[in-house]
C-alpha cells in the first residue's frame, strides 16, 4: 500500500470510529442529562469546570462556549485544584468533573472535597461505574466503544465525546435561557462574526463623505463633485429628499449619447427612485442587498426617510462582512 492510500485509510478510519461514538452519545442523554442543566439553568452560582489531561483540555473550551453562550464558566485544573486552587469553587456554585475513567488519582483526591463544600457535582465519564460515577449527584455517560488511537491509548475517540456533550449542555442551556443573536453580539464584539451582528449601515456610513447635488447643479459641477468625494457617484436632493443618484455609469451613458452637454443638469441623467436602505439597518444587510441588485453603493436614510449618507460595498468588505 502507498503512503498516500495508508494516510486515508488511516484518516477515513478515525473519522468513522469517532463519528459512530457521537452517533451512539445521542442514546445516553437522559433523564439525568435534562436534570443536571436544569440544576445549572436554576442555579444562582457558576460553573466550575475540571479535568486533568487532555480532559482538561476539553474543559478548557466548554468553559469557552458556555461563557459566549451566556452561562458564567470557569475552568480549574484538577491538579492545582488539590493544590490551592479550590478556592475558585465558592457557594452555590456547580462543578463539571470530565473524566474517561473516572478513576484517575487526582479526581479521588478532588472529589470529596467538592462534595465537603456541598456543591452539586455533575460527572462527564465514559465509566458509571467508577469513583467519579459513582459519587456524582448528575452523571453524563459518555462511552466509547474504542480510541481511535490504533493502540487503543491516545485520547481521540473519548475527548470528541466529552466536547460533544459539552455541546449539548451548553446549548440546552442557551435555549431555556432564550439566548438570542442580540445577547451572542454582545459577547462576541470582535471579528467578523462579532461585526455581522452588531455593525450597522450609518456606522459605515459615516466614516464616509457625503457627496450631493441639487435637481438644477451644472454637469460641470456634478463631475466635481464626484470626483472630490471619490465614492464614483453623488446624490440628487432638494429639500432633504432623495430625487436620484447619479454614478460614473450615467456620466458615460450621457456622454456617448451626443447630447448637448453644456445645456444638461443633475435632473437630466440622473437615475430616479435609486436604492436606499435605513441607517440603523445592519451592514449584513447592505451587503445582502448589494448582492442581490448587482450595485456597489446603497444610499442611505434616516427615519424620516431623509438623506443619512453613502454606504459602499468596499466599506462592507473592509470590515470582513463576506
Amino acid at each position: 500500500m502507498s503512503n498516500t492510500n495508508k494516510i486515508l485509510e488511516v484518516a477515513r478510519r478515525t473519522i468513522r470510529i469517532e463519528a459512530n461514538a457521537i452517533k451512539e452519545l445521542e442514546d445516553c442523554v437522559d433523564i439525568a442529562f435534562a436534570k443536571a442543566v436544569q440544576h445549572i439553568h436554576t442555579s444562582n452560582g457558576r460553573v466550575i469546570i475540571t479535568g486533568i489531561g487532555k480532559s482538561a483540555i476539553i474543559a478548557q473550551k466548554i468553559v469557552a462556549t458556555m461563557n459566549s453562550t451566556g452561562t458564567p464558566a470557569i475552568f480549574m485544573h484538577a491538579a492545582d485544584a488539590i493544590h490551592g486552587d479550590l478556592g475558585i469553587v465558592q457557594k452555590n456554585d456547580v462543578v463539571i468533573c470530565i473524566s474517561k475513567s473516572g478513576n484517575t488519582p487526582e479526581i479521588k483526591v478532588l472529589v470529596p472535597l467538592i462534595k465537603n463544600f456541598d456543591n452539586k457535582l455533575i460527572a462527564i465519564t465514559s465509566n458509571k461505574n467508577s469513583f467519579l460515577g459513582t459519587e456524582a449527584d448528575f452523571i453524563l455517560h459518555a462511552p466509547i466503544a474504542e480510541e481511535a488511537c490504533p493502540n487503543n491509548l491516545a485520547p481521540t475517540t473519548s475527548t470528541t465525546a466529552q466536547l460533544v456533550m459539552g455541546d449539548a449542555l451548553a446549548i440546552s442551556l442557551l435555549e431555556l435561557k432564550g439566548f438570542t443573536d442580540a445577547d451572542f453580539a454582545r459577547y462576541h464584539p470582535g471579528g467578523a462574526l462579532g461585526k455581522k451582528l452588531y455593525l450597522r449601515v450609518k456606522n459605515l456610513a459615516d466614516q464616509r463623505p457625503k457627496p450631493q447635488v441639487m435637481p438644477q447643479t451644472s454637469l460641470r459641477e456634478v463631475i466635481v463633485n464626484i470626483s472630490e468625494n471619490m465614492l464614483g457617484m453623488t446624490v440628487v436632493v432638494e429639500d432633504q429628499k432623495i430625487l436620484g443618484i447619479i454614478t460614473d455609469g450615467d456620466l458615460r451613458r450621457m456622454l456617448t449619447s451626443g447630447k448637448d452637454i453644456d445645456s444638461l443638469v443633475a435632473s437630466d441623467i440622473m437615475t430616479a427612485n435609486p436604492k436606499t436602505i435605513p441607517a440603523d439597518a445592519m451592514a449584513i444587510q447592505a451587503r445582502e442587498l448589494m448582492e442581490e441588485k448587482h450595485i456597489s453603493q446603497l444610499v442611505t436614510i434616516d427615519d424620516q426617510n431623509h438623506y443619512a449618507g453613502v454606504v459602499h460595498i468596499h466599506d462592507v468588505i473592509r470590515e470582513g462582512i463576506i
